[in-house]
């Protein structure tokens, strides 16, 4: 596992944010795409784990501020803005799915349930103490949990339904014709994004399934493509390479040190 599902997915759906393709005819990772606000509050995950800072809330939010104000023209929405440039240290009850797109790591280095619940709170609630903020996150991160173990999909599905019925309305016709770039919060981005997951074969095909169906679509897919690197396992070498291209320095010397810490 490279842990780069998130930050592919940000990657990729960064030029069909504001300009949906609706369609899965596309080639991924051409020259317009870029990393935008989910691949660098990942990466701040990441530095949590690596400085062992995941129990210790000052840090959580130090680290935060630090990759902020490193990419400040990032894309973060307003109230993240003004929190991670600011002074202010106290969450504002935001439910925006900026709590999920960042939490992949949490699935990944987590070792049980109870695990995965912890870490994930500790890392959302300082900024998005809303309950379907804290559950957004949670839920996206144990999806890779389980995927990680081995889980089937049946089961995630399973579990996801306890959290969020409604998925069981999606339907990807319907969502290609009607999502649109309005609520980036929790409750509409989770579901659909472990949605296209789901219905997906493939890492490839989930990335594509989950761009084609517009709205907030760097976000929906960091969260969808996350999970599928952890269930599928395998990324093709041209999707690798060329989101590497796409990342600066400081972001590439994090990723190395996780993949070297992880499997020292």
């Amino acid at each position: 596992m490279i842990f780069l599902g998130a930050i592919i997915g940000d990657v990729a759906g960064s030029k069909y944010e504001f300009n949906n393709i609706k369609t899965k005819d596309f080639t991924p990772l051409d020259d317009d795409c870029m990393f935008t606000d989910d691949s660098i509050m990942t990466i701040a995950v990441w530095d949590m784990y690596l400085q062992d800072a995941l129990r210790d809330k000052d840090k959580i939010i130090d680290i935060f501020k630090k990759w902020g104000k490193k990419y400040p023209n990032a894309g973060y929405g307003g109230r993240f803005y003004s929190w991670v440039l600011g002074d202010s240290r106290e969450p504002y009850n935001s439910c925006g799915n900026g709590s999920a797109m960042r939490i992949s790591p949490i699935g990944w280095i987590a070792n049980s349930e109870e695990e995965v619940k912890e870490l994930s709170y500790n890392v959302t609630s300082v900024t998005h103490n809303h309950p379907e903020g804290i559950k957004g996150a949670e839920v996206t991160a144990m999806c890779i949990y389980y995927a990680k173990i081995g889980k089937s999909k049946a089961f995630i599905k399973k579990y996801v339904e306890k959290e969020y019925p409604k998925i069981n309305e999606l339907d990807y016709e319907e969502l290609k014709a009607t999502y649109k770039h309005e609520l980036e919060i929790c409750q509409v981005t989770v579901p659909q994004a472990i949605y296209c997951f789901l219905i997906s074969d493939s890492f490839e095909d989930c990335l594509k399934t989950t761009i084609s169906i517009g709205g907030d679509c760097d976000t929906t897919a960091a969260i969808s493509c996350a999970i599928a690197e952890a269930y599928y396992g395998n990324i093709s070498l041209d999707i690798f390479r060329k989101t590497l291209k796409k990342l600066p320095n400081d972001v590439l010397q994090i990723i190395k040190k996780v993949y070297n810490k992880v499997n020292d």
